[in-house]
């Protein structure tokens, strides 16, 4: 079947494939380094604990057979290392059959992390990579042309990343309609980058501006993936353009760099594609066969685009095969923070000496400047904004971090960027306390040196010993 291949797009799937390898390599990367304290055996979220209580079929992971924390340390160095060698170009030595099972490898990996995440992975990118990371099976390497009806669906997986995220917007925050969301957005964002000061501080006029971009971007450009070349190759570098201007105003995961991957995948780059054989029947059936059972999947998702009650990063089957996204439908106006504290004092009284918990993302110190980290992901620094928007957002975890820092844990004070107390001299006790976080202003900054200036709140945990951690609850 001629109308089967795009030979015109051999350039634009290699280039796809190497850079979403890359992503991989950094969604394992972090799993392998952050795990024990999150997810470990002694973490605050145990796998062995949710595996008990949540069936196979509701959550499909190698982790429900077998859990310790070396095998999981395994599981996700290996996920590494056939990330490297994807990016080295590993598939295309391979048959065409071992290609496509070379890059099942690294997907099949990361479902059996992502479902037994918990909390820790129940954001939109982990659905995201693992839907590319599927599509990217069936994309084939040099034996054949890059298939028509793949390149479609990672189309459509775009579309719904940016359609999605652009209708949240209109149906949600008033702001978005108006045009001022960005008036709060870069200084009450979950993770500030080293540029965001600076966004937040351009005119009102531009920001305005950015919105209206945004909008356009969001819901009017994608449809145009839909059309002829080269209006789809300009209509992906639009979004492309636009998710750089993302990635330089804050730290979002591999949210961004993913976007910008499949959108690659619909730019037509120059060059002459290798001649090459048609592909074989079997590679025809199945690829035909995996995108009709897609598109059957696509219904919910499709619907929730046009539903007033449309949700955000919904996953419809366990699989994570066909995914809803969107993001900000809501921006704050106030940014709080959790600062945690200790002190080696036997009894906390007034006048204690408390010492801060630095953390290597988030907020903390008023004269710290953020940190560029995106496309790794901080898990706890993220976290922790979530459960400054309410305690609620805390409940399952905060506790075992608590009990961590009393203990001097060494896997969590890993997660930290520095830990007040030495590692033979763990803190009597721990507290948290919430501040109310703003950007300083251009004479604030030459006259002190600090990009925040931070008030105090209200106590969100009071002084918590370790006889006590396991059984304290965060305060309501």
């Amino acid at each position: 079947m001629e109308w089967f291949v795009a030979p015109e797009y051999w350039w634009s799937r290699l280039v796809f494939q190497r850079a979403l390898a890359v992503v991989y390599l950094m969604a394992f990367l972090g799993a392998a380094l952050q795990f024990r304290a999150l997810l470990g055996e002694r973490g605050m979220l145990p796998v062995p604990r949710f595996v008990e209580r949540v069936p196979f079929r509701a959550a499909p992971s190698v982790f429900h057979l077998r859990y310790s924390d070396r095998f999981f340390a395994l599981w996700s160095w290996t996920g590494c290392a056939v990330s490297v060698a994807l990016i080295a170009g590993a598939d295309s030595l391979l048959p065409l059959w071992g290609a496509m099972l070379l890059w099942l490898v690294p997907w099949a990996l990361y479902l059996s992390i992502v479902n037994v995440g918990q909390t820790w992975y129940s954001f939109g990118w982990e659905s995201l990579l693992l839907e590319v990371g599927f599509l990217a099976v069936f994309l084939g390497n040099d034996e054949v042309a890059p298939p028509i009806v793949v390149l479609f669906l990672l189309r459509w997986v775009l579309f719904r990343v940016e359609f999605g995220a652009g209708m949240i917007k209109m149906r949600g925050d008033a702001c978005w309609r108006k045009l001022t969301c960005l008036y709060y957005h870069h200084e009450t964002q979950p993770m500030p980058g080293p540029l965001s000061w600076f966004f937040h501080h351009l005119p009102k006029p531009f920001h305005r501006i950015e919105v209206a971009a945004n909008h356009f971007t969001q819901l009017v450009v994608p449809v145009l993936l839909f059309t002829p070349q080269p209006i789809a190759t300009a209509a992906a570098s639009l979004m492309i353009l636009t998710q750089l201007w993302l990635v330089l105003s804050g730290n979002f995961s591999w949210l961004n760099w993913t976007t910008i991957v499949v959108a690659l995948s619909a730019v037509r780059f120059p060059g002459t594609a290798p001649r090459v054989a048609g592909p074989p029947l079997w590679y025809e059936v199945v690829v035909l066969a995996v995108a009709a059972g897609l598109l059957a999947l696509s219904y919910r998702p499709a619907r929730n685009l046009l539903s007033r009650r449309q949700v955000m990063n919904r996953s419809f089957d366990p699989l994570h095969l066909v995914n809803t996204y969107g993001a900000f439908g809501s921006v704050s106006r106030v940014r709080h923070e959790v600062v945690v504290e200790g002190t080696t004092d036997d009894l906390p009284r007034e006048h204690s000496r408390w010492q801060e918990y630095e953390f290597k993302g988030k907020p903390g110190d008023p004269r710290h400047w953020p940190r560029q980290f995106a496309p790794y992901h901080l898990r706890l620094d993220w976290l922790m904004w979530f459960a400054a928007l309410s305690p609620a957002y805390a409940g399952a975890w905060f506790a075992g971090l608590v009990e961590r820092l009393l203990e001097n844990d060494r896997d969590t004070l890993r997660l930290l960027r520095r830990s007040p107390f030495p590692a033979d001299a763990p803190p009597r006790y721990v507290r948290a306390r919430l501040y109310r976080y703003r950007y300083t202003t251009w004479r604030e900054l030459r006259e002190t040196g600090a990009c925040w200036h931070r008030t105090y709140v209200r106590d969100f945990l009071p002084p918590t010993r370790l006889e006590t951690a396991a059984e304290r609850r965060v305060p309501h």
